[in-house]
């Protein structure tokens, strides 16, 4: 049996649910709530074992493992395995309480980024990462997208790319956007950014590019949203955004995180981007006190 769709590491499972999850059917997605639940009992049950506490037939269970990018059941339940032995052993509650006084809010919370940077750390991709090093600095000029609270990570990108000496631009409304897309060509490279990758004043335009041959680079907390559909390289970070949180701060400091990752090796690879730095650098030196 051959595997569907791109494996993350091995140690990714249960974050690799979590990231495809909106993605699965209504039966794919019983049989990842009870993984996702019970992740122990997955280990020690047979494929018919799941099927039945799942409330599935067989044939889903197996479905779903392949969805994820595994030959088979017994695969997929070495991977979590695994999964459990990486976990740390106890569980904190970093859940606000309104009782909760100052100090113990700002420990939660920085409990919660802790979490968030070690899981965004374990969907690190090396091959996708190595293909976005490779092809942003191959590009003849990089586009970066974003709308809402991703336009601000747009920004900060744009910053970041320009001071390596890159030729780039960054655009944040949905018209310019769509129009900027329309005119790109091939040897251009797009760089979107959606938490969600669902957003269509993003993906339509990030398709519309692609269909003009440019390369996509997207940025999404879910591997299988559409505009991952039209990506080239997909770089994950984990994110936990309700309905009612969009823009969280907790995701920008996840995009942050691994655009800094993404940026520190550009630096690394580029041959002028000491140059490149030292000349922004100076270009406002005369701007400080």
């Amino acid at each position: 049996m051959a595997r569907v769709g791109p494996r993350l590491n091995q140690s990714n499972t249960l974050l690799m649910i979590s990231s495809i999850y909106s993605s699965l059917t209504k039966t794919e997605k019983k049989v990842a709530d009870y993984v996702k639940a019970y992740p122990e009992e997955t280990v020690l049950a047979t494929v018919t074992d799941l099927s039945e506490k799942a409330g599935v037939g067989e044939t889903s269970v197996i479905r779903f493992c392949r969805k994820l990018g595994f030959r088979g059941f017994h695969e997929f339940k070495l991977s979590v395995a695994q999964d459990l032995v990486d976990r740390p052993p106890s569980v904190i509650d970093t859940s606000i309480d309104e009782q909760d006084d100052m100090m113990t809010v700002a420990r939660k919370l920085t409990l919660q980024h802790e979490i968030l940077l070690k899981n965004t750390l374990d969907l690190v991709n090396t091959d996708n990462l190595k293909m976005a090093v490779d092809k942003l600095l191959a590009a003849n000029k990089v586009y970066v997208y974003g709308v809402g609270s991703s336009g601000i990570t747009a920004l900060d990108l744009h910053y970041q790319l320009m001071r390596l000496g890159l030729n780039v631009e960054a655009h944040r409304d949905s018209h310019i956007i769509a129009m900027s897309a329309s005119l790109l060509k091939k040897g251009d490279l797009v760089f979107a950014i959606s938490t969600s990758g669902s957003t269509r004043d993003l993906v339509d335009p990030v398709k519309e590019a692609k269909k003009n041959g440019a390369d996509v680079i997207c940025l999404t907390g879910h591997l299988r949203s559409p505009i991952a559909t039209y990506a080239d390289t997909v770089l994950l970070v984990s994110s936990r955004e309700m309905p009612t949180e969009g823009g969280a701060l907790a995701t920008k400091f996840m995009q942050t995180y691994m655009l800094n990752i993404l940026t520190t090796l550009l630096t690394m690879k580029k041959v002028d981007a000491s140059e490149s730095l030292e000349k922004t650098a100076r270009s406002v030196v005369d701007k400080l006190y």
